[in-house]
């Protein structure tokens, strides 16, 4: 039997991963193959437990079901990215598309529908570790007023530091290491993701949240320009787009 992939540990000691479910079952198999994997695990099973195992031992990762008695994965999200930055992996028991966009939208890193397998999330937990890590090398990229500086992961719009989730920082610094080329969703799911499949609506979504953030006037964006029939494209010139849709 194929061993889990071992992850390496920070210079602080191991990776701690929060791990927030209601389902006994699910939240024992979900640790055990984190643990399994070298991860440390801390549980909670409803949302004020998370917040307060959070505040005892801040997480670098947290699975986080979106169905939660009492307070919902959502508003557990938000309080915890009001308290400070944390990828966040949420954990949908519905196929439901609105589900699954809800969670974008209050800034989950990625998303897994139930039932999953327990070695995808594994891997899902690593793929997005490895990207909030700081990069050790890279430029400072800028234009438009936007910079980015990836060693620091820290954004800004005219000096103005930008909150972004990880995985709009990603997406932002891809646009601006390419400017004026059109990408297709399939494209950055694949360059900035890192998966060659998943549910396109997740670029669409973290475009319009990235949008609302560096655009002066989000309903009609003049840097991350929507290209009909292909995708996006970022024009530093912020000249207009073919159209200002998603």
């Amino acid at each position: 039997m194929q061993q889990p992939y071992q992850h390496e540990e920070s210079a602080s000691g191991p990776t701690r991963i929060l791990v927030v479910d209601d389902d006994p079952t699910v939240a024992e198999v979900v640790a055990g193959y984190l643990d399994r994997a070298g991860y440390l695990v801390d549980r909670a099973d409803d949302g004020p437990t998370a917040l307060d195992r959070a505040a005892a031992h801040w997480p670098d990762l947290v699975v986080l079901d979106l169905m939660l008695p009492g307070m919902d994965g959502l508003e557990v999200c938000r309080r915890m990215r009001g308290q400070g930055p944390v990828p966040v992996i949420m954990l949908t028991a519905r196929g439901d598309e609105d589900d699954r966009i809800l969670g974008l939208e209050v800034g989950a890193d990625d998303y897994v529908t139930k039932p999953f397998s327990p070695r995808e999330l594994v891997l899902r937990v690593e793929s997005v570790l490895r990207r909030s890590r700081p990069a050790t090398t890279g430029a400072r990229l800028g234009a438009a007023g936007l910079t980015v500086d990836p060693a620091a992961r820290r954004a800004a719009k005219n000096d103005t530091e930008l909150a972004l989730t990880l995985r709009e920082f990603d997406l932002l610094s891809y646009f601006l290491r390419h400017p004026g080329r059109a990408f297709s969703r399939e494209d950055l799911m694949r360059e900035v993701w890192g998966w060659d499949f998943g549910d396109l609506s997740t670029v669409t979504v973290h475009v319009r949240r990235l949008r609302g953030k560096v655009e002066d006037d989000p309903a009609r964006p003049r840097l991350i320009q929507t290209v009909w029939g292909v995708g996006y494209r970022f024009d530093p010139t912020g000249s207009a787009g073919e159209e200002s849709g998603s």
